[in-house]
C-alpha cells in the first residue's frame, strides 16, 4: 500500500507475487488505469510470461469479485474506525490484519458449499487436485 497509484505500485506488487508463484501462462485482469497500461508494467508482465486482459469502459462487472471484496472491507472495517485521525501506518496495519488474519483465515466464504474460509477452501481444492 502506498499513498499514490503510480505504475511502480503495480510493478512492485507483481514482482513480489512472481517471487512466490510461477505465473507463466497466467492472465492478469485490470481496468484501463494509466498504471496498468504503462509500457513498464506491460514489459514486466511479458517478462514473466503473463498476458494482460483489460476491462472495457464502464464494465465494472468483469471485476465484481474485487469490487465486492473492497465493499466488504469498507463496511466491516474502514467505515467503523476514524481513519481520518489515524496515521497511514496504523490504517495499513489494520487492513493487513483484516485481510490476512480475519478475512482469509476465519471469515466464511459464502460461495463454497461447506462455508469454509478462503484459506481452507483453497487447501481443500489443492488436495482434490492432487488426488485427481
Amino acid at each position: 500500500m502506498k499513498d499514490n497509484m503510480k505504475k511502480e505500485l503495480c510493478i512492485d506488487t507483481f514482482k513480489a507475487v512472481t517471487q512466490k508463484y510461477n505465473l507463466n501462462g497466467a492472465i492478469v485482469h485490470s481496468d484501463k488505469g494509466s498504471q496498468y497500461t504503462s509500457e513498464a508494467f506491460k514489459q514486466v508482465l511479458a517478462n514473466a510470461g503473463v498476458s494482460q486482459s483489460l476491462s472495457g469502459v464502464n464494465h465494472c462487472f468483469d471485476n465484481s469479485r474485487m469490487e465486492s471484496f473492497f465493499a466488504t472491507l469498507k463496511k466491516e472495517l474502514l467505515y467503523r474506525i476514524p481513519t481520518y485521525r489515524m496515521k497511514r501506518e496504523e490504517v495499513k496495519t489494520m487492513i493487513f490484519r483484516y485481510v490476512f488474519i480475519y478475512y482469509n483465515q476465519k471469515r466464511i466464504y459464502t460461495s463454497n458449499p461447506d462455508g469454509l474460509s478462503p484459506v481452507m477452501y483453497k487447501q481443500l481444492l489443492e488436495v482434490q487436485l492432487l488426488a485427481a
